[in-house]
């Protein structure tokens, strides 16, 4: 704060300072060459810290008598007119005050002085969020409602306004700033000891490459995980190592030919990897005939090739084929007339994306379409969050959300690194063993998507299995997912997979025992999660866990035992 408001205090203050300061000089030097007289009528003339003292509760028109002596004519004129010049030099600088303070400049350096003393004073794992749109908005509200610290960095005054305005729970540091200056990312904590992670998720790919090159080259130990929106993007972004790098519409085609062959494997990668606590989906299989898809950007780009590799037919529809590069046989026009989705051949399509970056283009879309065929399965995109009670009214089978998407994929890296690697696995399982782990996900879910969460055996994670451990004990996973107060009682939670070097089990069984080192995915409830926080932390709850037995350890229950034995 010293070097960014001070300085500009003293730099706008100083004229009214030296007015202020001449005034007074002028004032106390006048007062001492007024001629008066003493308490016996001897000529007197006032020193100068008697006419300083008079100065100063005059100047600001307080009063406080005639002292040491009574004054003269003479004193009474100059005292007079030094009020006068007092008052107007403090009107000035009283005015020039209120200006200050008033000056967006000033109060946007003292707002960004307090927030980076804010961050400079965390002493807990914050992420740096760089972007506070659709996607920003999601990430942090979701942090933050798992009460981790948050961070952002946004240009836009509106963005950071409407974060000031949300009850997030805690306090959220906002800069208004350019997240490509690297130097800003270092006030907004990117070099802090705490900082565990940075986002970019603004819409500018290039923005997003700057914050990533800026975030691995100044702090390559921290993760990094950046918004991607072209494949060429991608690919420079993963040259340089970046932890992960998300596309919303590359990722969305993945999920929809998997919806297509493997119904339930789709189903359990959509509730692992969406936003915890949020309605657990459940969506109708997309079906396997021709579709139609309306709009050739890049969502409507990275589905049609998708369908294309796995040998399913798509038709285009597109309002500017020339510009967009579609294929040859695109169908010009927007979508939303009914005659351009009839040379389309609906009546005979499976299904139709609504792809457009406009929603009211896509809802238009999928009225039309509706009307021409009562039997077509409907997926339509979603550009803006606040357009969501439209989509809810159209029942539409499949929203396109890419803000939900990418929001809910970084979430699930940063509280679970496993996860990829999980779903990764389970792909290659067949269809009975993706049904059995879809019914067992839904039966403890609650109806709510559920936490994951990724377990390291470690002295600093695990303190009470480590000792237990070096005591010779045998740790199951048992001892972890069974409620620590009935130890008969299992928890809502599911263990998905066992990291132990570079040895991967799914489905781990309840009687595996742990070593030093494990890492271990899990999926549950928020109250499953806490529950295991106990036997991780207390010796004596785990050992009650694992054997059933119970007993104290504080000194008083040691002294009692020791008599007892005694």
């Amino acid at each position: 704060m010293v070097r960014s408001v001070v300085p500009q205090i003293l730099r706008r203050m100083r004229p009214p300072l030296l007015v202020l300061i001449t005034a007074y000089a002028v004032a106390v030097v006048g007062l001492t060459l007024m001629p008066g007289q003493d308490d016996q009528g001897t000529p007197w003339r006032m020193d100068f810290f008697h006419a300083f003292y008079v100065i100063t509760y005059t100047a600001p028109t307080i009063g406080f008598g005639e002292i040491p002596y009574e004054f003269s004519g003479a004193q009474r004129l100059w005292v007079t007119i030094s009020i006068y010049i007092t008052v107007l030099a403090w009107l000035y600088a009283v005015g020039t005050i209120i200006s200050l303070i008033q000056d967006p400049a000033f109060r946007s350096a003292v707002k960004r002085s307090r927030l980076r003393r804010a961050v400079q004073q965390m002493s807990e794992p914050f992420y740096l969020i760089c972007g506070y749109g659709d996607t920003g908005a999601l990430l942090a509200r979701a942090l933050t409602e798992r009460r981790r610290r948050v961070v952002v960095v946004d240009h836009a005054q509106e963005s950071i306004e409407s974060l000031d305005l949300k009850d997030l729970g805690v306090d959220v540091p906002g800069f208004r700033m350019n997240a490509e200056i690297p130097a800003n990312l270092t006030i907004a904590g990117l070099d802090h000891r705490w900082c565990a992670g940075v986002v970019a998720v603004m819409d500018d790919d290039h923005a997003n490459l700057k914050v990533a090159v800026t975030c691995k080259l100044q702090s390559p130990s921290t993760t990094m995980i950046a918004r991607a929106g072209s494949s060429e993007t991608a690919a420079n972004m993963t040259s340089f190592g970046t932890d992960a790098v998300v596309d919303a519409y590359t990722g969305f085609a993945d999920r929809l030919i998997l919806a297509i062959r493997s119904p339930n494997m789709h189903r359990i990668q959509d509730w692992l990897t969406g936003i915890p606590a949020t309605e657990l989906p459940d969506r109708p299989k997309p079906p396997e005939g021709t579709w139609i898809i309306c709009g050739f950007g890049r969502l409507g780009r990275a589905v049609y090739h998708a369908l294309r590799r796995h040998g399913v037919r798509a038709v285009i529809v597109d309002a500017a084929p020339d510009h967009n590069d579609c294929p040859p046989d695109v169908i010009r026009g927007k979508g939303t007339e009914a005659h351009t989705l009839r040379r389309a051949s609906i009546d005979t399509a499976a299904g139709l994306l609504a792809a457009t970056a406009d929603d009211a283009d896509n809802l238009s879309i999928v009225i039309t379409a509706r009307q021409l065929n009562g039997g077509l399965y409907i997926a339509a995109r979603e550009n803006d969050l606040s357009n969501k009670p439209l989509f809810r009214e159209a029942d539409i089978e499949l929203t396109v959300e890419p803000s939900y998407i990418l929001a809910s994929r970084i979430l699930s890296r940063l509280n679970a690194p496993l996860l990829e690697d999980f779903l990764a696995h389970a792909r290659t399982r067949d269809a009975q063993w993706h049904a059995a782990l879809a019914e067992r996900i839904q039966a403890i879910a609650g109806g709510t998507v559920p936490e994951t969460w990724t377990l390291r055996i470690s002295t600093a994670r695990c303190p009470a299995v480590i000792e237990a451990l070096e005591q010779g004990m045998e740790v199951t996973l048992a001892g972890l997912t069974h409620h620590p107060r009935d130890r008969h009682r299992p928890l809502d939670c599911i263990a998905l997979m066992l990291l132990r070097e570079n040895e991967s089990v799914l489905l781990p069984s309840a009687d595996t025992a742990l070593a030093s080192g494990d890492r271990i995915l899990f999926c549950g409830t928020n109250a499953a999660l806490g529950a295991m926080r106990t036997p991780l932390r207390h010796i004596n709850n785990l050992r009650y866990m694992l054997t059933g037995e119970s007993r104290g350890d504080g000194l008083v229950w040691r002294y009692l035992a020791r008599r007892a034995r005694e």
